[in-house]
């Protein structure tokens, strides 16, 4: 039997980066007292009244074909809510409904990207990116950040990893697994960088709506940067519907033609009844998101107290997102070996940082995706172990 090739680049690109959550998750199932803190999903209600509208829609008979672009009253919910967000008008036509951020991104990169083309992506990175990139048959090339510049990566690191070959910078800001959000001179200093190469810039924005004190600037909202910018993001977090896989990519209108017969060849139209919920999501307040946001960063804040003090882990405050870096090297183990020793003496779910790329070693990544109490037992315990580690190795 005979494949296309694209399966063999995406092997190893997937399940065994979950290895560590996919075994928390078998215990739990068998009544184990695990503390999962190894995926992203958040564990807080989302708004009643998307919830409603869905609901509504569904029994109003809202199930049949949606448009390839997606329903009018969503594209403009969407285009207002950039409208509103960066002061600029964006308009329907440069917007495409997706079924969540993961479908835009790869929409994104097989419209822009081919065999022979680069991507250039900061590292760490969110683990899926690589076989979102090499779906796409293009080279994916990590370009380096440090966990002592908070993973804020630079323009001289960018401009540093072009070749003739590079096409595209994939960011995400906030980012996933880091807490990095770049500022606006960060964002402009990349995007002088992009402009000189000719380079598309397809951002990941979907925890924008999930920043603390690092306010959120993406370069779709930047004029200068605005027509090599495609923004992906959805309602996925900030809303707390991650099943709903309800996004979109914002780009030049002259892009979203292009995005439109790749998206058509993946799904061809979504459910009208999601869609008319994701512009109740996007067109209204919502007090739930608010205390979503608020929960998150007092969840941050209770996880970097719980390590004050500790000679075997380092923990830096997010600026945005859901997640916590720590850094366990002092305990002389990999991010692998130490996440699997947390789950089989402490009980502990987390994500090794290596799972995230090379720039992710010798970490682990904390989901703040449990209440301040149970976070501060896996915190203890967490801090245990590495204590323990590192008084053997000394």
């Amino acid at each position: 039997m005979k494949f296309a090739p694209i399966s063999d680049r995406l092997t190893g690109l997937g399940a065994a980066k979950w290895a560590v959550h996919v075994e928390g998750l078998r215990r739990a199932s068998l009544g184990e007292p695990v503390i999962l803190l190894s995926i992203g999903e958040p564990d807080l209600p989302p708004p009643a009244s998307v919830l409603d509208k869905a609901t509504s829609s569904l029994r109003a008979g809202r199930t049949r074909y949606a448009a390839g672009q997606g329903e009018p009253e969503t594209l403009l919910a969407i285009a207002d809510h950039l409208t509103r967000r960066s002061g600029f008008r964006v308009t329907p036509e440069q917007v495409l409904f997706t079924a969540g951020t993961q479908n835009g991104l790869c929409t994104a990169l097989l419209t822009l990207v081919q065999a022979g083309d680069e991507v250039l992506v900061p590292d760490p990175y969110y683990a899926t990116y690589e076989g979102l990139v090499a779906a796409s048959g293009a080279t994916f090339v990590p370009v380096p950040t440090l966990p002592e510049d908070n993973f804020h990566v630079t323009a001289r690191a960018i401009e540093n990893a072009i070749t003739s070959r590079t096409k595209v910078l994939l960011l995400n800001t906030p980012s996933n697994p880091t807490g990095a959000v770049l500022s606006v001179s960060e964002i402009d200093a990349i995007g002088d960088v992009c402009e000189r190469h000719d380079l598309w810039i397809i951002c990941d924005e979907v925890y924008a709506d999930m920043t603390y004190d690092a306010p959120f600037c993406s370069p779709f909202d930047r004029p200068h940067l605005r027509d090599r910018t495609l923004a992906v993001s959805s309602i996925s977090k900030s809303h707390a519907l991650p099943g709903f896989r309800a996004g979109w990519v914002a780009s030049h209108p002259d892009v979203t033609p292009r995005l439109i017969l790749v998206a058509e060849a993946m799904l061809f139209g979504s459910q009208p009844f999601i869609e008319d919920a994701l512009a109740v999501a996007l067109n209204e307040k919502h007090p739930e998101v608010e205390r979503l946001r608020l929960a998150f960063r007092e969840r941050a804040e209770t996880l970097i107290k719980s390590f004050e003090g500790s000679k075997a882990i380092t923990a830096r405050m997010p600026e945005g997102g859901m997640f916590v870096m720590l850094d366990i090297r002092k305990t002389k183990l990999t991010g692998e070996q130490f996440a699997w020793q947390l789950l089989k003496q402490e009980n502990v779910s987390v994500m090794p940082g290596e799972s995230f790329g090379n720039g992710g070693a010798g970490h682990i990544r904390i989901a703040l995706t449990v209440d301040s109490a149970i976070l501060r037992d896996a915190c203890a315990r967490i801090r245990s172990l590495a204590e323990k580690l590192v008084a053997a190795v000394n």
